[in-house]
């Protein structure tokens, strides 16, 4: 099964808290994902009217696909509890706080799933604190291997 990961999320942001959501797909769509064809870039998610869409999440068409073949930019829903968006809507309205896409996956069902988090933007001296960190991290294992 293909998982997809966001990994310049974590480079820009803390994340506070993730989520785990159902995506609305075409069937061309979720071909495309299990060939591990998607990118994350610039790709964010919002709440609006109660439902919370990933903007700019760029899905390459089907290779396969007839004229039947999605946009692959397209605007997509997400499928969490009311109490959840409820939640995140509230979190978002604090200053700095943004909804980003973190990785995409199948669950045990084959169901497409989207883990968002809520984050905060890391200033660039954080960011290299946490290369330092990783760096550190990389010469610990090295050495005790």
């Amino acid at each position: 099964m293909a998982e997809l990961k966001n990994r310049q999320a974590y480079h820009d942001y803390f994340i506070d808290a993730k989520y785990d959501a159902g995506l609305v797909l075409l069937g061309t769509e979720v071909k495309s994902l299990r060939a591990g064809r998607a990118s994350f870039n610039d790709s964010y998610c919002l709440v609006d009217k109660g439902e919370i869409w990933v903007k700019s999440l760029h899905i390459a068409e089907y290779s396969h696909g007839t004229i039947n073949n999605h946009d692959p930019l397209r605007d997509r829903k997400l499928l969490l509890e009311k109490r959840e968006i409820r939640k995140i809507q509230g979190k978002l309205k604090e200053k700095g706080y943004t909804l980003i896409p973190l990785r995409i996956y199948f669950s045990d069902k084959n169901l497409a799933k989207m883990e968002i988090g809520l984050a905060r933007g890391k200033k660039l001296h954080d960011k290299r604190d946490t290369l330092r960190q990783k760096d550190a991290e990389r010469e610990m294992k090295r050495f005790l291997k």
